[in-house]
Parts: structure tokens; sequence; C-alpha cells
């Protein structure tokens, strides 16, 4: 697939968009080592607003939202949250490194028995797509290396993205724990009721093709070691074989006395920029040639 060369970045460029790189004068901390000086303003809060609970019944899975990219499909998906369209669902299709993807698994059924179907409620029967947005108003917190997929990428909020600066377009990138929105072949045929999560090598090329909705900060250990459905594409023949989802909350809905604390380091910190740069250049006692290069997909964003 070709792709526009991204222009050569001067030192100037590279510092403003990661301020702080170390030199080479400056002794290698690891990640971690950074993460542990880190102050309490390198960290942000979720809204709760923002957030759910999916409860399975080995633990949670906390997902953070993402109403700055597809503004109608997360509110539809608070609506299904709120409305309780998911509890006693399932995760339905575990394709080796792919995806899980959960939801009403007598859906796809409806057509031959429409009572099967759990009804929507008060959600919405009909969205646009919502591949991409306007870059306007964005901060992006820009990685300097060049990716295959996009002109620039970077985080915004702590969700991975790319961008065209030319087209004026932002989108959210298929990485590991992203929650995407499945469709069928129309691109306005997702409303958010049947989800899937980024269980393997991160599938960019579905970048700009299905609205992604947020990402997983905590219990991805939960996804990814669910058992594997059958080839070619990991749906369980036998429903025996699904894990139950006990339930998906809005956390504004939760007590607070209920709720799980957590909180994501900001992209857009001198300390996570130190952090990706360790990453870029690890000079530990391991690594004998630093790679002087990273993926936008091989960036954890830290959580606690």
């Amino acid at each position: 697939m070709p792709h526009r060369r991204r222009p050569a970045l001067t030192a100037l460029a590279l510092a403003c968009l990661l301020p702080s790189l170390a030199s080479a004068a400056t002794p290698y901390r690891s990640p971690q080592q950074i993460l542990d000086t880190s102050a309490a303003s390198d960290w942000r809060t979720p809204d709760p607003a923002n957030l759910l609970y999916m409860d399975l019944p080995a633990g949670r899975v906390i997902i953070e939202l993402a109403p700055q990219f597809a503004p109608r499909h997360v509110a539809n998906i608070q609506t299904f949250a709120h409305e309780h369209f998911w509890d006693g669902t399932s995760i339905y299709r575990s394709q080796d490194n792919f995806v899980v993807q959960f939801g009403d698994a007598d859906a796809d059924d409806a057509a031959d028995d429409a009572a099967k179907a759990k009804p929507f409620g008060n959600a919405a029967r009909k969205l646009p797509a919502e591949f991409e947005r306007a870059n306007t108003g964005l901060k992006v917190s820009v990685l300097p290396d060049r990716d295959g997929w996009a002109a620039q990428t970077g985080f915004v909020d702590g969700f991975p993205v790319g961008q065209d600066p030319q087209a004026g377009k932002a989108w959210l990138a298929h990485c590991y724990g992203m929650l995407g929105a499945g469709r069928s072949n129309e691109e306005d045929s997702s409303i958010g009721a049947e989800l899937y999560v980024v269980t393997g090598q991160s599938p960019r090329q579905l970048d700009r093709n299905i609205t992604l909705v947020g990402r997983v900060l905590k219990g991805m250990e939960l996804l990814s070691a669910i058992p594997r459905g059958p080839a070619p594409m990991g749906f369980y023949a036998d429903p025996k074989l699904r894990t139950p989802i006990v339930s998906i909350r809005r956390v504004s809905d939760v007590p607070v006395a209920e709720r799980t604390p957590i909180q994501v380091l900001r992209t857009d910190s001198k300390t996570f920029a130190d952090t990706v740069e360790a990453r870029r250049n690890r000079v530990d006692d391991f690594y004998k040639r630093p790679a002087g290069h990273i993926d936008l997909c091989n960036i954890p964003v830290p959580v606690k």
C-alpha cells in the first residue's frame, strides 16, 4: 500500500514533538524509574461518564470511551450500558492473533426469529460511520518516527491516533486493547451493540474503516487469555464455550464506594515523553543495539 513519505524532522521540530528526548550525557533511566519519580499532576482520573465496567466471571475489565472521536457511537454505547443491554450476553468470538467480540450472539438470527434478539431499548438503530474526524482543536503528542499507516502518529488523552495534517484529519488506531464497533459491509451499519477488542497483532489496515470507540485500561489479561474459537474466524460453534458477561455498566451508574480507583498517565506530559524516549533507545545492560525507533502500538500508556 503506497504512502506519503514524511519529511525529515529538524532537531527543533523533534524537540517540539517530544520535548524531553534524553541527551547522550543524561544517565539512562528505565520507563519504570521515570514513572517512579512522576508528579501527581502527570496523572489524570478518567471521567466516570466515559468509563465502563465489564464484569466477567474471571474479573473486571475497565474500558475508557472516546467521545472526542466517536460521539454518536459512544452516546449509544452509554445508553446500552445504562439499560443493561449486555448483561447476560457473552463473548462469542475469540480469533487467534486478532480480536475477541461480544454482544448478543442471537442477534444474527434475528431475521429468522426476531424474538431471539435483545431489544435495543432507547439506543439509536442507525448511526453514521465515525471513522475519522477533523483534527481541529486536537492536541496530539506526536511521535518522531515514521509510520506506514499515517503521515503522523501520536496520542490524544491516552488514545493512539493517526493524522494527516494536510487533509486536516485524525483517527483512532487499531492498537492492542482498542475497542471497536463491529459492522457489516455498509459503512453506517454499526451502532455499538456488537463490540470487539484487539487482542493480537495490531490490525492497522482497519484504521479509518471501522469506528473505534475506546480502549481497555485494565483487564486485558482477562480478554487475551480467553480460549480461541475455531478457524477461520474464531466464532464458537458450541454456545457453551462462550464466555458469559455478568454485566457492562457505566461507571457513573455505579455507587462511588463500589468503583475501582484508576488513574492514567497524561500523554501530553513530560513524563510520558520521557518514557517513550526510554523505550525508543533502550541502553540498559540487556540491550546491545538501541533501536532508535518505536511503533505507535508498542507504546503502552501507564495506568495505576
